[in-house]
């Protein structure tokens, strides 16, 4: 597939590559260069919760259960 940079240096990720990869609105990617290529991974570290919940595994499960919704 093919994109075109935009004017201010934005690209955009085709959606059958966003669904195929899980990647939504407000996710986040990191970008390196390797030799020649641009390396786009998608960053699938969680964010923490803090307090009472904090080893309790609830964002893992309430991640799990919202990935299998539809969007």
């Amino acid at each position: 597939m093919t994109s075109k940079i935009g004017q201010k240096g934005q690209v955009v990720i085709p959606k059958a590559i966003r669904d195929r990869v899980q990647l939504h609105p407000g996710d986040e990617v990191e970008v390196a260069v390797q030799d020649n290529h641009i390396i786009i991974t998608a960053n699938r570290v969680g964010q923490r919760l803090g307090g009472k919940f904090a080893r309790s595994g609830m964002a893992a499960r309430l991640l799990e259960d919202r990935a299998g919704e539809p969007r």
